[in-house]
């Protein structure tokens, strides 16, 4: 697939790309210049995929391990060799700057190759049955095997990467997948397919489906020869699908309004208000994972917000091409007045802004806000832009409440060298992941991932998300002599 501005691109199943259909225009979150248009996939179109994925998935399972890290090699030394096709990709209809979205394709490198090197270690064990009198003779040998055919449904924020961690792991694992990507991003996603196909995973084992919300429910929901949907998105639709899955096996990475404690010990202010403005503002504060609430200890609390309205001031606001920006556009117009809307009913409730708020089209400017309460969107939801609000504590107690004050519990952030605080707050403080010494946007794509409350149900990461994609089975032997 060659990208040209305005380029019709259909959408891939059984190895083809199928151009027949109704389109959908992609446009750039920056100056809604057309990038292209995408053949939409009908149910029909997903009810052969899923005929496809059925038929392959004894291919699949009985893929040597050699031949499935072969193949996921092959992915990596395409993604690295098109590192700048890729990144371009994601600049154009993500609207993400051009230095984070080839971060973006560093971490999708770092995700297939894992993925490559958990095939190897993709293994089982031996267990003793010959523990009572009159089963000598028996052993057993428990081994892994993929479900079967996979959903993956991916955000638009990270078009490459969190699609690498819902497909890697497939490949590894052995399973056939459709990937449906969001309807804002859907050409990064079929670069990706093409590349997995070039590499040589059997073309009946993979589709890449730009689907409407209704059909992509109907098959996450409906569709029972479906085992397992992993999806990243939004909570009201995660656990949506979740209720209506049935049997099948559902893996939620959703939501946050993550937190970060920066406790009075803290040596290096500078260094952790310049952590926190990259970590709340960097693409426009779309991750799930952007911090948005700050907890200062008061001793420290105007030193911090100041120094981190200084860092605000300075990072570059504008076009995402240009090597310069560090804050680009929303994703969408109507996601910059929402979070503008947000700003004005926290300042109308007594909130003070102390900087930023402006919006300029699909570009909201770097916004700190302090006095928040919570019964304002700012602090109670997630707000998935470039909004953070800052509130100073006395007691560390206290802190550790706000953190879990909240329905949300992915990541946390805490910036103290007290060794007691830090036990203290990975005990009580409900998230998935602790982050100590740096702020909760930091993640390396390895490790396991995920969140608890309204931030979803089991963990991504490679050798995580394998484990959720095979079962165990057990062979029982006797009688070999």
């Amino acid at each position: 697939m060659k990208m040209r501005p305005g380029t019709q691109t259909g959408f891939l199943l059984c190895g083809k790309e199928w151009n027949e259909g109704e389109t959908l225009e992609v446009r750039s979150p920056w100056d809604q210049g057309l990038v292209g248009r995408v053949t939409q996939a009908t149910r029909g179109d997903a009810r052969q995929a899923v005929n496809h994925a059925v038929a392959s998935i004894r291919r699949t399972r009985a893929l040597p391990r050699w031949k499935r890290k072969e193949i996921l090699e092959d992915v990596t030394a395409a993604l690295i060799d098109q590192k700048e096709r890729f990144a371009q990709l994601i600049v154009a209809e993500a609207g993400k700057p051009i230095r984070l979205a080839r971060a973006e394709v560093d971490r999708a490198i770092l995700t297939f190759k894992t993925s490559a090197e958990e095939t190897s270690r993709l293994g089982g064990e031996t267990i003793p049955l010959d523990l009572t009198e009159g089963n000598e003779g028996r052993w057993g040998l428990v081994q892994r095997f993929p479900v079967g055919p996979i959903l993956a449904i991916t955000p638009s924020n990270f078009p490459l990467n969190l699609a690498a961690h819902k497909v890697g792991p497939a490949i590894a694992a052995g399973c056939p997948f459709i990937l449906k990507p969001a309807p804002q991003t859907p050409f990064t996603a079929l670069a990706l397919g093409e590349i997995i196909l070039k590499a040589g995973w059997p073309q009946e084992a993979i589709a890449v489906l730009p689907l409407s919300n209704a059909d992509t429910a109907w098959l996450a929901e409906k569709e029972d020869r479906i085992k397992l949907v992993t999806f990243t998105g939004s909570s009201k639709v995660g656990w949506e699908l979740k209720a209506h899955s049935g049997r099948k096996r559902v893996l939620l990475e959703l939501g946050s309004n993550a937190a970060m404690i920066v406790h009075g010990d803290w040596p290096d202010l500078d260094d952790a208000a310049l952590r926190t403005a990259h970590a709340a503002f960097g693409h426009a504060g779309q991750s799930c994972i952007s911090v948005q609430r700050v907890f200062v200890q008061r001793t420290v609390f105007q030193t911090f917000l100041w120094k981190l309205v200084d860092c605000a001031k300075k990072l570059a606001v504008g076009d995402p091409l240009d090597e310069a920006t560090d804050v680009g556009p929303l994703i969408r117009p109507a996601e910059a007045e929402r979070v503008e809307a947000w700003i004005k009913e926290a300042v109308d409730g007594g909130a003070k802004l102390v900087e930023g708020g402006e919006r300029h089209g699909s570009v909201v400017r770097p916004t700190v806000l302090t006095g928040t309460q919570h019964s304002m969107k700012v602090r109670d939801e997630e707000a998935f832009g470039p909004v953070v609000v800052v509130e100073p504590y006395d007691d560390f107690e206290e802190a550790l409440a706000e953190v879990n004050h909240s329905r949300y519990g992915l990541q946390a952030g805490l910036l103290t060298r007290d060794a007691g605080r830090i036990l203290t707050a990975f005990r009580e403080i409900e998230v998935g992941s602790l982050i100590v010494g740096d702020t909760p946007s930091w993640r390396l794509d390895p490790m396991p991932y995920g969140g608890v409350k309204d931030s979803g149900i089991g963990r991504e990461g490679v050798r995580s998300a394998i484990q959720e994609m095979t079962e165990p089975r057990m062979l029982v032997m006797s009688g070999l002599n």
